[in-house]
């Protein structure tokens, strides 16, 4: 009698425990950026005024690299580098200009909250910004300067498909907000 309830015991164990695994390879696979992920974006936006010298609105378009670098939790944090720029015209001056270009290095922690193709992150950006403006205010002023820049963002990025998405940017990092495509290399 007790071999009549240990083997079905036992075997549902084993069923439970293969159905248990299935789930959460399952669960696993729905993050889209996972460790190894490589991923490319680009997007426009509400530049960043980073010498706060511009009366007008400022347009800035950023491209970004990323690799899933770390398991970190239910998370992973990703590495990469980033270039973009922030551009102006007009203001207080006449013929006003004023362009910063900006190359740095990111890391963000990305979590998907277990939405099939949804990926949130929240990191950093440190690099190096190259500005240049030039005006008229009776003289003709032209100032360049270089100097560095620490960015914190946070963002989202939704696939339409297991490889291209729309992004979405928040932040003091080349653009305030910004809007654009992400890919998926790997």
């Amino acid at each position: 009698m007790k071999r009549n309830i240990v083997i079905p015991v036992v075997i549902t164990l084993m069923a439970s425990a293969i159905s248990m695994n299935a789930v959460a390879q399952k669960e696993q696979q729905e993050s889209i950026f996972d460790k190894g992920s490589v991923t490319v974006s680009v997007s426009v936006g509400s530049g960043v005024d980073y010498k706060n010298v511009n009366d007008n609105a400022t347009f800035g378009t950023k491209a970004a690299l990323e690799v899933g670098i770390w398991q970190a939790g239910p998370g992973v944090i990703s590495l990469g580098l980033e270039a973009g720029g922030a551009f102006s015209s007009g203001g207080r001056y006449n013929d006003f200009r004023s362009s910063t270009l900006v190359v740095a290095g990111r890391s963000a922690w990305h979590y998907g909250w277990k939405v099939k193709r949804l990926d949130t992150y929240a990191g950093i950006a440190a690099g190096a910004a190259f500005h240049h403006r030039d005006y008229n205010n009776g003289n003709s002023v032209k100032v360049d300067e270089a100097f560095p820049v620490f960015s914190p963002f946070i963002g989202a990025s939704y696939y339409f498909s297991p490889s291209v998405g729309a992004n979405i940017e928040f932040g003091r990092n080349i653009n305030t907000i910004q809007a654009g495509f992400i890919f998926k290399l790997r």
